[in-house]
């Protein structure tokens, strides 16, 4: 599972501690937890090895890019129709939103019409993805540590991924919420 939304090396440390598989850093987005390349490549750089980063971005404009990846982040997530370079060196998870195709020019898709904003997933639309999928499905959108077990067993998810669901406030982690969420994950067999 992927805890999204980090925006300090304190709050990524908490998050490899209680055992998520990866952590997002929002960058290049209109988000409130989006933060800078450079700190992006600081959270980056406290992250065990075994944690998998992942830089996510809204932006859809080419440019930026070139900022996003300067994190070194070992996943870049992109919204929309935005194409990395090849030579990129880093795997691609596409966002898909309610009544987006399957997509197959990435590693992985996320169903995520939420964004960040704790707005809960169309169940129906997930599972249709789950179903159709060339690649893993990760499942986003108003997961919280009283929902995920729900969810896990309806769409039968790759992985999940929560961002406001275990926050205090926008981009503050909750260290309790946090690691109940990972062990309810633990817990169902995805």
């Amino acid at each position: 599972m992927k805890i999204c939304g980090i925006t300090t090396v304190g709050n990524a440390r908490l998050v490899a501690a209680a055992g998520a598989d990866a952590i997002g850093v929002v960058v290049a987005s209109p988000s409130p937890r989006s933060v800078t390349p450079d700190a992006a490549r600081e959270i980056f750089a406290a992250v065990p090895p075994f944690v998998t980063t992942v830089a996510v971005t809204s932006t859809e404009r080419a440019e930026d890019l070139a900022a996003v990846l300067s994190s070194r982040p070992d996943v870049v997530q992109v919204a929309g129709g935005l194409d990395l370079p090849r030579d990129a060196g880093v795997r691609v998870i596409r966002m898909l939103s309610p009544g987006d195709p399957p997509r197959d020019d990435c590693d992985a898709v996320i169903v995520d019409g939420s964004h960040g904003t704790g707005r809960a997933f169309d169940l129906e639309y997930a599972r249709a993805c789950t179903a159709s999928s060339p690649v893993p499905v990760i499942l986003a959108g108003g997961l919280t540590c009283g929902n995920v077990a729900r969810a896990i067993r309806a769409v039968r998810p790759y992985a999940v991924d929560v961002c406001s669901g275990v926050e205090t406030a926008p981009g503050v982690k909750d260290g309790r919420l946090v690691r109940m969420f990972v062990e309810i994950c633990r817990m169902i067999d995805l």
